[in-house]
């Protein structure tokens, strides 16, 4: 397989600086819900980059559960490695990807975890195997086999045959940004990127060389 020849060429649509809101979290909800009206495949999910305490860098992706004024919301397990690596780096980048509209949106910023109140309300919410699942995983710890897995599942089972809390180790993070940029493809690789860069509580938008 050559890898050299395969390449896209993007001229769908494109991107002005006028067009942009003066928000860049506005400005991300008009195209999240253009990517869940255009039935995107998982337009929610984000890969989301850690970078731990001995300066290594990681990533997943999560499901983005919530944009507020505030910021960007994905739930986890705290014990897992990105959790452990927001202990040490409280930092966090996150990428959007919605190939089917030729788009990225690229988010840096601060990372804090949620109050207690509001991931047990995301918890409550999340179907009874799910919730069972957040405590029988230990997130990112090698497991002896699927066997093990499936048998501390029941074991939760159980414990808690109706109704299932909230493991402590369990919840949820905000990204709150200070840098969000939206990139459209345009053909011949020109393509537009419009970055927001929060300046003294001020979002200034400039576009980028691409």
């Amino acid at each position: 397989m050559d890898l050299h020849n395969i390449r896209e060429d993007y001229s769908k649509r494109e991107l002005s600086e006028a067009e942009c809101d003066a928000s860049p979290i506005v400005q991300f909800e008009q195209w999240l819900d253009e990517a869940i009206r255009s039935q995107v495949n998982e337009p929610t999910a984000v890969n989301v980059a850690a970078v731990d305490g001995a300066g290594r860098p990681n990533n997943r992706v999560v499901l983005l559960k919530e944009v507020n004024p505030q910021g960007f919301v994905f739930f986890t397990n705290y014990q897992s490695r990105k959790g452990r690596s927001f202990e040490a780096n409280p930092f966090a980048a996150m990428t959007f990807f919605w190939p089917e509209l030729e788009r990225q949106v690229r988010i840096e910023g601060r990372i804090e975890k949620l109050d207690a109140a509001a991931s047990d309300e995301y918890f409550e919410s999340r179907p009874y195997t799910s919730r069972i699942g957040a405590w029988a995983s230990a997130q990112s710890e090698v497991l002896s086999g699927k066997a093990a897995l499936v048998a501390k599942a029941a074991a939760v089972g159980a414990r808690h045959p109706l109704h299932v809390p909230r493991p402590p180790h369990w919840g949820g993070y905000i990204v709150i940004p200070d840098r969000v940029e939206f990139w459209q493809g345009r053909p011949s690789r020109l393509h537009d990127r419009i970055q927001y860069r929060l300046e003294n509580g001020v979002w200034i938008k400039k576009r980028l060389s691409p």
